[in-house]
Parts: structure tokens; C-alpha cells; sequence
């Protein structure tokens, strides 16, 4: 990847930006410092003690996802592909969002469990519990790197430091108030970044289209560039690599609207712990729900400008048509921030940014330090001590969690698209973990043995496509191998886990109430809609319907 501080990309900053800049990092660290105060144990730590409201929990949970990769990653998807990329929204988050909360969520808060490892423990025993927690500790880790590595982009760009500084700056500054108040200090910090990062992607989008006469000036510019498949979602041929049309829709059903999104969205703890802190079932179930809403309409702003970068941004330009410049496709928004916005709401903007990428790298350290303290130090390393010294580890991890971002930071480096990147990492470490728990909640007869060796056969599968397709002998263009090598692992885990479930002894129907759908009474499943969680508003699958409409008339309408 190329440097960013060149002298054609640097973004020309005035005193009224970094004033707001500033302003904007003493609210970001005084949330810390105030959320420390109410940190006494363990839970508050790393699950804010189960007490927070479902508008909080729902605008966490979506800034969580809300990092780099989503606005810098969908933005170059947006450059390079068009509107296919919004089958990461319509297809591949929505629907899974919408599952996690009505049928999954029950069975996580319902169980009191700390995490999804530890989720996995009582389901399949201890060594489908240490496979996922210490995938699930490295996938974290090196997520938590993409998320570092733009934040330091844009410190980069702002003082034009070296770019070795600037991550070490950026590390910190996260460091700081993560380490401080725990999970609460990250959810409230993450419901002040989604309003920075929706003010400062607006009118940016706004201008944007402005300067290229609307949306009929856009599809004008793209047509006329010789783009014009890239105006309609379907096929989306260009995003999955796949010629023949019914693959490719087949690919982004199954591969991403499947076995990515439900891999993701329904066990990543990333975001399931934001549930998890909610004060009550009905609560974490409309978390995911809340956070739909405006999961339908983030797509607007991150992408659109993306695809007006590739029309009216010079350097970009030449880059799509040519491959060449000291640009790529992960510079689009920045270029149009360059280029468009006048100081004032520049410095809005890199506020935008800089929230995005810290809520994305925040929410990785806090799931990582939950899961590093409770599911791999507690169960396996030291057991059996009080409730203050795994609060000090946790705290202790976060700091080597940071350092060690800091390093998966320069492997981020090395990608013209992000996005390849990320989606290679889900597909390795999400799809199987999909699989082995879909399969054990509504298969009894599941075996622990089988929910280790299937998760384990499914991670080797995707990265038998990973490598594959690095050394050439699969030729896929865009995502189409992530893709691929999601639905292989899938596929492979579920094949893997029937045959070994067959030849080994499932356990009792007694240890598995609470865990698997059948065994699980319905009065547990279900919400409470009286008292606080009254009302038809606050009905989770009231709501869910409502979103599920909205997502299909998208669909319809951008086809």
C-alpha cells in the first residue's frame, strides 16, 4: 500500500478543526474517566453490570460495527464495486440482526453467561470452549489492527508524523479510556461517536452529490465512464467475481446473506455483548433490532461516496480505469474530504472518522479482554482467585491487546481494499463458528466431540480456499473467495459434525435446557411486554417486522 503522507493527499486542516478536534477528545476521555468510577467489580467491567437502557445498548451495538472497515472499507467497496456493496447492509447484516434478536438473544441473556465462548462451554464442554476462545482472541486482535491502522492514517495526514507514530499515538489514545471505565466506558462512547460519524458523513454525501448534479449526475458520470452495471445491486457480479448471474445472486444469498452475516452477527461477541449489558431480556433482544434501523440507511452515506469519489475525483479516477497512481480505493473518502469540505465541518468530518475507527477498535478490545480474562486466564491459566484480580488482568490485557494491534496494524497495511482483508478473516474464523452453534441449538443429539472437530474441520476448510486463491489455483476477482471459503467451511462443519455426532455420545437432555431451541420452555424465549418493556413499540417482533419490510422494498427499489 502506498504511504498517505504525501503532500497530494494531506488533508489542510485549520485552527477551528483541531479546536474541535480537541474538544471532541476531552469528551471521548472525561466518558472514561466517569465510567471508572462506576466500575467496583468484574461484571461492571466487562459487561456494565447488566444495567444499561435498550436505546443505549441499540446505538452501541450498530457504532460498534461502525469502525474503520465499515466506513473506509465500504467507502473503497463503493469506489470499486458500486451498488452491489449494499448487499453488506440489505443482505448481509440486516436479516442476521433480526434473527440474533428475536431466536439467539433469549438463549445468551436467558443463560447469564459472560460471553460466547463461555456460551459454547456449557453446550460442547472445554475443548470446543478453548478452540473458539482462542479464534475468536486472534480474529479480535487482528481486526483490531484494520481499525488502528486508518486511525493512524488520518493522524497521519492531519500532522504528518510517520506513520510507525502515528499508530502508536492512535493505540493510546483508545488505550486510555478503554482501559479505564471498562465496556461501559466503551457503549456510551460509542453512542456519542454514531451521532459524530452520522454528522460528519451527511454532508459529505450532501456536497458530494451536489458537485455531480444529484443522483441522475452520478448515474450520468458512471454510465458514461463505462460503469454502468455498478448503478444496480443485482447480479453483483463485480463484487462476488462470479460470471454467470444466478452464482453470483446464489453466492450473495448464501455465501454473505447466510453463512457470513448470520456467522457474524448472531456469535461475534463483538457485538452480542452489547446485548448481553442490556437491564433486561426484552431489552437485549430489541438491541439488535434498534441497531437495524439505522444499519438500512448507514449505506447512503458511506457508499454513495465512494462511488462519487470514482467519478469525480481525479486521482481516483485514473486509479479505477488504470490500476495506477499514488492512490487506492481506501482513499476515496478521504480524497472527497480534501477536495470538498471547507474548514469547520473538515474538522467534523475527522471527527467522523477518527470516532469510527475508535469505536471499531474499542469494541475489539473490550470483547477481547472479556474473552482473554473470563475464557482463556480464568478457566484455563489461573483459577479460583477473587473477583479483584481478574479485574486487574482485564485491565492488564487490554494494554497487550493494544501493543499487540499495533503489530497486526502493518499486516493491515498491505491491502489496496481492506474489505478482501476482512472478509478473508470472517470467512475463517466466523463461518465455522456459525455452523457448530446453529447446528447445536436446534440439533440435541450435537456431541461435545462434535462441536470441536467441526469447528476446527470448517476453519481448515476456508483457509484451504484462502491459500488456494492466493497461490492462483482459484481465480476468483473481488470477494467471491471469501465468499467461497465461507460456505465451504459451512458446509464442511455441518457435514463433519453430523458424521462424528453419529458415532459419539450426545450429552444428557437435563444438562442441555437453556441451550438448545427444543429443550428451552417458551416462557424463557419469550420477552416480557409488561411493566418497562410495555407497549407495542417496544415488542421485539413488532419491531422486526417493521425493519423487515423496509429492508425488502430497498432491495426492490435499488435492484
Amino acid at each position: 500500500m502506498h504511504v498517505l503522507a504525501q503532500e497530494e493527499l494531506r488533508i489542510d486542516a485549520g485552527a477551528v478543526d483541531y479546536l474541535l478536534l480537541a474538544l471532541y477528545f476531552v469528551f471521548v476521555l472525561g466518558i472514561g474517566y466517569l465510567a471508572r468510577r462506576s466500575v467496583s467489580s468484574s461484571l461492571d467491567f466487562f459487561l456494565s453490570g447488566r444495567s444499561l437502557p435498550a436505546w443505549v445498548t441499540g446505538l452501541a451495538f450498530i457504532a460498534a460495527n461502525l469502525g474503520a472497515v465499515e466506513i473506509m472499507g465500504m467507502s473503497a467497496n463503493g469506489a470499486e464495486y458500486g451498488m452491489p456493496t449494499m448487499h453488506y447492509f440489505w443482505v448481509g447484516a440486516v436479516p442476521a440482526m433480526l434473527f440474533l434478536g428475536i431466536v439467539m438473544m433469549p438463549f445468551y441473556y436467558g443463560s447469564k453467561v459472560r460471553s460466547v465462548p463461555e456460551f459454547m462451554l456449557r453446550r460442547f464442554g472445554k475443548p470446543a470452549h478453548l478452540v473458539n476462545g482462542l479464534s475468536f482472541a486472534l480474529a479480535q486482535l487482528l481486526i483490531a489492527g484494520i481499525n488502528l491502522f486508518l486511525l493512524a492514517t488520518v493522524v497521519n495526514l492531519l500532522l504528518g508524523w510517520p506513520l510507525w507514530l502515528s499508530i502508536i499515538l492512535a493505540a493510546v489514545i483508545v488505550l486510555a479510556y478503554t482501559g479505564l471505565g471498562g465496556l461501559s466506558a466503551a457503549i456510551y462512547n460509542e453512542v456519542l461517536q454514531f451521532f459524530v460519524i452520522v454528522a460528519a458523513l451527511l454532508p459529505l454525501t450532501i456536497v458530494g452529490l451536489t458537485k455531480v448534479g444529484g443522483w441522475q449526475g452520478l448515474v450520468s458520470k458512471m454510465s458514461a465512464a463505462g460503469n454502468a452495471n455498478e448503478l444496480s445491486a443485482w447480479p453483483g457480479s463485480e463484487l462476488t467475481g462470479f460470471a454467470n448471474n444466478a452464482l453470483s445472486a446464489a453466492g450473495i444469498v448464501f455465501g454473505l446473506g447466510f453463512v457470513l452475516a448470520f456467522g457474524y452477527w448472531t456469535t461475534n461477541f463483538v457485538e452480542v455483548q452489547r446485548a448481553m449489558a442490556s437491564k433486561s431480556m426484552s431489552a437485549a433482544q430489541r438491541t439488535p433490532i434498534i441497531g437495524a434501523f439505522p444499519k438500512l440507511l448507514i449505506p447512503f452515506v458511506v457508499i454513495i461516496p465512494g462511488m462519487i469519489a470514482a467519478v469525480s475525483v481525479q486521482e481516483m479516477t485514473r486509479f479505477k480505469q488504470t490500476g495506477e497512481g499514488n492512490v487506492d480505493y481506501n482513499d476515496a473518502l478521504l480524497l472527497m474530504m480534501r477536495d470538498l469540505l471547507p474548514n469547520g465541518i473538515l474538522g467534523i468530518a475527522i471527527a467522523g472518522l477518527l470516532a469510527s475507527f475508535m469505536a471499531g477498535m474499542a469494541a475489539n478490545l473490550s470483547s477481547f479482554n472479556t474473552v482473554f480474562t473470563y475464557d482463556i486466564w480464568q478457566s484455563y491459566v489461573v483459577k479460583d482467585r477473587p473477583d479483584e484480580y481478574y479485574l486487574s488482568i482485564g485491565r492488564w490485557i487490554t494494554v497487550g491487546a493494544t501493543a499487540a494491534a499495533v503489530g497486526t496494524a502493518f499486516i493491515a497495511a498491505g491491502y489496496s481494499n481492506l474489505m478482501d482483508y476482512l472478509q478473508s478473516l470472517f470467512s475463517l474464523f466466523n463461518a465455522p463458528l456459525f455452523a457448530t452453534f446453529i447446528l447445536g441449538m436446534f440439533w440435541k443429539r450435537m456431541t461435545p466431540t462434535a462441536g470441536w472437530l467441526g469447528l476446527v474441520m470448517g476453519t481448515v476448510a476456508s483457509l484451504a480456499v484462502f491459500v488456494l486463491s492466493n497461490v492462483g489455483v482459484i481465480e476468483l476477482p473481488g470477494q467471491g473467495a471469501s465468499f467461497l471459503g465461507a460456505g465451504a467451511a459451512f458446509v464442511v462443519d455441518i457435514v463433519v459434525s453430523i458424521a462424528v455426532s453419529m458415532v459419539t455420545r450426545p450429552k444428557a437432555d437435563a444438562e442441555l435446557v437453556g441451550l438448545v431451541y427444543s429443550l428451552t420452555p417458551k416462557a424463557t424465549r419469550t420477552a416480557s411486554t409488561t411493566g418497562e418493556d410495555a407497549g407495542w413499540y417496544r415488542r421485539p417482533g413488532i419491531l422486526a417486522g417493521i425493519v423487515l419490510v423496509i429492508t425488502i422494498v430497498l432491495n426492490i427499489i435499488f435492484a
